[in-house]
């Protein structure tokens, strides 16, 4: 039994020491790999738009809301609930008679006070004739003349309150103040209704143009001045700036715009202030309330550095930073400034200079300070996948 446990213990002995050799030999290979690729792009400035996506909504471009302006009892509405309406349209139909019998007294009214002025203008042309050859009293031409004044006074009375009964009898049928898309009716026929009542009958909204209201912080306000001011940014225009749309949806408005103004009061209470912009409305695709998204231009840089978005990483304070190779052919960190994104892009303000050598392939087998192998991503970027694909078979072999 002794000599049974002695000869098991030396072959476990052996077979733990071929174990190490074999292990011994599969790690040489590796110790002597050469140094890790990584794709690499080649930092370069150059022309950038820079544009600024604000949040808004839209809103009617006129909104009319419609009230009575005489007393009476509705006969008809005349109008398609929902539809279009032209200005100056009838929209109802008040009961005219009162109106009517009011306006044919004020007629003839006018015709009596224009007949006594006939008279007065008469008796005042012969009485001029007579009183030059003393046929007259001065007293009675006096009155004569007093007499044709009160005469055309009446007369001008008289046609001021034939215009009130004519304008009155027009108030009886209530028309579209402006054009544009009716909303619902609040009254039916046989509904009294009472001159500049508080209750609208119904609203008239023009749809075509639009107005989106923005809103923009005053801090990105104040540095797009300071970016203008110091030559960074040029301006696109000196008057209307042109501004693209994006719906709820996400999907972009097929008409561009006009910035029309600035508000010139920052809400204190969120530190924003409002920007309108007027947008064509031909379809009638746009509708007021509607939440969108529009994009402004805010200028052009000659000397912008865009990067890849994966070259960019955050360390463990949030702050944004690069790998990038140097001239000994190593990995360097650099902490990076970035202002926003411009489309796929990061716009970097300090960290890149123009030359650089970025990686943005192979992040995760890196570190500062370790020797690789800059591959040009674009160039020969299908290099990077035999590489990373073949490790698993190598070590299967081994």
């Amino acid at each position: 039994m002794k000599t049974m446990k002695s000869i098991s213990y030396w072959v476990a002995i052996a077979v733990g020491g071929l174990a190490m050799a074999g292990c011994g030999k599969s790690d040489a290979p590796s110790g002597g790999a050469g140094p890790v690729e990584v794709g690499i792009v080649d930092v370069q400035s150059e022309k950038a738009s820079l544009t600024t996506e604000l949040p808004g909504r839209t809103s009617a471009f006129q909104i009319s809301e419609v009230r009575p302006q005489v007393n009476g009892i509705v006969q008809k509405r005349l109008f398609t609930e929902g539809g279009d309406v032209k200005a100056g349209q009838p929209l109802y139909q008040i009961d005219p008679a009162v109106y009517q019998v009011a306006y044919d007294s004020a007629k003839a009214a006018l015709a009596k006070a224009q007949a006594n002025l006939t008279t007065a203008s008469n008796k005042a042309v012969r009485y001029d004739e007579l009183v030059a050859i003393k046929a007259v009293s001065q007293q009675e031409f006096d009155d004569t003349q007093a007499a044709l004044k009160q005469a055309l006074a009446d007369v001008d009375t008289a046609k001021a309150n034939l215009e009130s009964a004519r304008i009155n009898l027009g108030y009886t049928q209530v028309r579209a103040p402006i054009s544009g898309r009716i909303g619902k009716s609040s009254v039916t026929p046989g509904a009294l209704l009472t001159a500049n009542q508080a209750a609208v009958l119904t609203t008239v909204q023009q749809l075509d143009p639009v107005y989106v209201d923005l809103t923009q912080s005053s801090s990105e306000l104040l540095k797009l001045k300071r970016d203008w001011e110091s030559g960074r940014l040029k301006r696109v225009s000196d008057k209307e700036a042109s501004v693209k749309l994006l719906l709820e949806d996400g999907t972009p408005y097929g008409v561009e715009g006009k910035l029309q103004f600035s508000d010139v009061t920052v809400d204190p209470s969120t530190g924003t202030l409002t920007i309108r912009a007027v947008f064509p409305n031909p379809k009638g695709n746009l509708l007021p309330g509607m939440y969108v998204r529009a994009v402004l231009e805010s200028g052009t840089t000659s000397d912008a550095i865009l990067v890849p978005q994966q070259g960019v990483s955050r360390d463990s304070k949030g702050n944004p930073v690069a790998m990038v190779v140097n001239g000994e052919g190593k990995v360097e960190a650099r902490t990076l400034k970035t202002e926003r994104t411009v489309g796929d892009k990061w716009l970097v303000n300090e960290g890149l200079k123009s030359g650089d050598k970025l990686i943005v392939e192979g992040l995760q087998k890196v570190q500062p300070g370790l020797a690789v192998k800059a591959v040009p991503v674009g160039k020969n970027a299908s290099a990077l996948v035999p590489a990373a694909a073949s490790a698993p078979a190598a070590e299967h072999k081994q």
